[in-house]
């Protein structure tokens, strides 16, 4: 097996464990990614492995307003209070595609997101419509927090949340931990659905991503901030809590009417 390792990872300098693990099975090995990931660091192969081109997908060098970080320090004690906003890239058999998502802080829910072959604030926009579509806040109550890229401070973006009440807020300059929970979702995306997948094309990865998104990680991923539910599960308890204390309230209002 390890003459095997050896033989893939020399012919194919860019493969990680995983993709070197198919590679065996292709060649007719029973190899475990787990098993091959030990035998490469025993045999100091990981290291043949470059850093790959990575696209940059903030540009918050732009003559558009960056507003103050209002998320800073807030946590959320309800649905629709903050809104977490990023931008990550998608790497195709051929190029690169680029995700936005936007997800409920207090839920963990990705409550929209669309991916495209470009960074046009177009990519952003869209998918704020579709978490508006999917939530339909009340205006006033709700803040969204995002990086100060230029997707989410051009003027398309900043009209379309004033037009439903809702306040932006941006992260500091070069500091991640601000938008925290986006950065957490992005980093599950790619560990469990994105690293080690061959997209074939656009079509390929959008269908592969929304059934990450909407059947794993919305209904049936177990999240240790919810008491280890999936987000929608965890949403549709909530609602159903709040909804027996309206009627016990309207109850205790009427027996001392």
């Amino acid at each position: 097996m390890r003459d095997a390792i050896q033989r893939v990872a020399l012919e194919n300098e860019h493969y990680g464990y995983r993709r070197i693990a198919a590679q065996l099975r292709r060649d007719g090995l029973v190899a475990n990614h787990k098993r091959v990931l030990r035998l490469m660091r025993l045999d100091n192969l990981l290291c043949l492995r470059k850093r790959p081109f990575v696209p940059v997908t903030t540009d918050s060098r732009h003559a558009w307003e960056v507003v103050p970080n209002l998320a800073r320090g807030l946590v959320p004690s309800g649905l629709d209070q903050l809104w977490v906003a990023d931008i990550t890239y998608v790497r195709l058999a051929h190029e690169f595609a680029f995700l936005a998502v936007l997800l409920d802080a207090f839920s963990r829910r990705v409550i929209g997101w669309a991916l495209d072959g470009h960074l046009r604030a177009d990519l952003a926009i869209t998918a704020l419509k579709a978490a508006l579509s999917t939530r339909r806040p009340a205006p006033g109550q709700l803040i969204h927090h995002s990086d100060r890229g230029v997707q989410y401070a051009c003027r398309d973006y900043t009209l379309l949340l004033e037009a439903h009440g809702i306040q932006p807020s941006m992260s500091r300059i070069g500091n991640p931990y601000d938008n925290a929970r986006a950065e957490s979702f992005i980093k599950t995306l790619k560990q469990e659905e994105v690293d080690g997948r061959d997209y074939r094309d656009l079509d390929h990865a959008r269908a592969s991503i929304a059934a990450f998104i909407e059947v794993i990680y919305n209904r049936q991923r177990l999240h240790s901030a919810l008491a280890y539910r999936p987000p929608i599960e965890f949403e549709t308890s909530l609602q159903s809590r709040l909804q027996r204390d309206c009627a016990d309230q309207a109850i205790t209002r009427a027996n001392h009417a």
